[in-house]
């Protein structure tokens, strides 16, 4: 398993890493695990992270390129070759296209995980990204990746269909295994905004535009400034400056001075913020899978939520859904939650059992499943 994609602040890519790993420990089994990562520093957060230390069938290696790298890409694919392994699986979307040719069978299987295909699906909502800027570059990239992986794993039955449609990988080819919730993620009691002050209102994720954060922000402020309700909305997430809409529509509508931008958290610091957090709001316009809107359910927190894309499959029936710029709906959802003990209580039960029905323990089952399909 390629566990490059563990950086030093995890994007929801290294938590998955670790979260498969974590269960593949724990499961045991009947194969043996070579575990790439880019240094001593990485092997040691990893194997930590994900407990593998002292685990017989676990080993790792280091690869000192990163996976888009031209050395990354020869380097991984000698290092497969000498080790003798069967399969090889990224988290992500890059593989080393070397270890795979397309039009020989190749010894070693691939396996990779593809999220989303957000700019290939609506590259208007990733303006500024380096795969909307090299779009053709990508474009071609992701064809040779569908048509040279053995098997295709996703977390969603809309993921699975952009695939499907833009990629033309068969489906019988891909894999949908949901992500899950970990243990951490559970509610901590009553919430501090029971003991006055403002409720609050969380948002987790990056800022870019298919994230539709600006409209989040029209919505608070519709929520305090023409609802009167008192609240401050808490953003969660790395800044980023390619996209300053949001705290601009924040300074334009008078309400900066109740945002409050937490930039990126541990995994403890976004748990706390999860349990204290009264709801979660998430509109985004597009999303592969949306696991704050699930860590938020397992964390007793209600959640409003779009209808875009994969999130109605992740929420059911346990959230407030609306429209993605339906900026009216969602502050009179919002408003609902907040000054509506009954809903909000009912949502809270709601979003517990939802929760439930995903677990990482079932996500490394179906993994382990395709890895015995590929050989």
């Amino acid at each position: 398993m390629d566990a490059r994609w563990v950086f030093r602040e995890l994007s929801g890519i290294g938590r998955y890493t670790l979260e498969l790993l974590r269960q593949l420990g724990e499961m045991g089994g009947a194969f043996r695990f070579l575990v790439l990562v880019r240094d001593a520093e990485r092997r040691g957060v990893v194997e930590r992270e994900a407990g593998l230390a002292g685990k017989a069938n676990f080993e790792f290696a280091e690869v000192p390129h990163g996976v888009f790298s031209l050395r990354g890409q020869f380097a991984a694919a000698r290092l497969l070759a000498e080790r003798g392994v069967g399969v090889y699986h990224s988290t992500n979307f890059m593989v080393p296209l070397p270890a795979f040719p397309r039009r020989k069978p190749h010894a070693v299987k691939c396996v990779c995980n593809i999220h989303d295909l957000i700019p290939l699906v609506h590259p208007e909502f990733t303006p500024k990204a380096l795969k909307t800027r090299f779009f053709p570059i990508y474009r071609a990239l992701m064809h040779e990746i569908a048509l040279r992986a053995d098997r295709v794993l996703t977390g969603s039955e809309s993921a699975k269909r952009d695939i499907v449609r833009l990629l033309g990988v068969a489906e019988e080819s891909i894999v949908v295994a949901p992500d899950g919730v970990d243990a951490r993620y559970v509610p901590a009691g009553e919430k501090p905004s029971a003991r006055g002050g403002p409720k609050t209102v969380l948002y987790v994720g990056r800022s870019d535009p298919y994230k539709n954060l600006p409209g989040l922000v029209e919505v608070f402020a519709r929520l305090v400034r023409d609802g009167g309700v008192d609240a401050r909305l808490r953003i969660v997430g790395p800044p980023d400056a390619r996209y300053p809409a949001a705290a601009e529509a924040a300074r334009r509508r008078g309400v900066a001075d109740r945002v409050e931008w937490s930039g990126y958290l541990d995994e403890a610091g976004l748990v706390k913020a999860y349990q204290e957090a009264d709801a979660l709001a998430l509109l985004s316009r597009y999303e592969g899978f949306g696991l704050p809107v699930l860590e938020a359910m397992a964390c007793g927190t209600p959640v409003v939520c779009s209808n875009a894309a994969s999130l109605p499959e992740v929420a059911g029936a346990a959230a407030r859904i609306v429209e993605p710029d339906d900026l009216a709906g969602a502050a009179a959802a919002l408003k609902d939650i907040l000054l509506d003990a009954a809903e909000a209580a009912r949502l809270r039960e709601a979003g517990l059992a939802q929760a439930r029905k995903f677990s990482w323990r079932t996500a490394a089952e179906a993994v382990l499943r395709v890895y015995g399909e590929a050989t």
